[in-house]
């Protein structure tokens, strides 16, 4: 099996698992944090939404600069479950784009990830998109315990959850 093949799978079926998560958001909680140190639902939930995009970003940029001079871009605000859930559709819909154009040879070219100008990791493309996906799936699983604590349905992911009985 060829990586992109292998990788469209991944987050094919990470897509899915996005989604119900995002689905049992409750509206009007962007602010809430379990802890003062925690990052905000909204940002966690946005994170979920959009690192997706990442994989678009490590095919389609040879680097990313998570300082840059100028400040860090603006991004559009997302207010409702339903922006989370346009978000998520957009950024994987770029990233099945961005693998479909590509091939394993790309892929195992070199991608670098910059801090103010200064390279902090360099790495084959292939490993920084599975890291992404891995990434997504960690920030999923804290948005599962915030909606547990905010008393939301916590959705079937890899299995059974107190609320959902399915396998996915």
């Amino acid at each position: 099996m060829k990586l992109t093949e292998l990788l469209l799978a991944e987050l094919d079926r990470e897509n899915e698992r996005s989604r119900k998560a995002l689905d049992q958001m409750p509206e009007g909680k962007a602010d809430w944090k379990p802890h003062e140190r925690s990052m905000a639902f909204g940002y966690l939930s946005e994170l979920v939404a959009t690192i997706p995009n990442w994989v678009a970003m490590t095919i389609t940029k040879d680097e990313l600069d998570i300082a840059p001079a100028g400040g860090p871009t603006k991004r559009d605000a997302l207010t409702s479950k339903a922006d989370y859930l346009a978000a998520l559709d957009k950024s994987v819909a770029g990233a099945k784009d961005a693998l479909r154009g590509t091939d394993d040879e790309f892929l195992m070219t070199s991608w670098k990830l910059l801090a103010g100008g200064r390279t902090v990791m360099e790495l084959p493309r292939h490993i920084v998109i599975r890291d992404a996906i891995n990434h997504l799936a960690h920030h999923r699983g804290q948005m599962t315990v915030y909606l547990r604590l905010l008393d939301a349905k916590v959705p079937s992911i890899y299995g059974p959850s107190a609320d959902d009985k399915s396998f996915g």
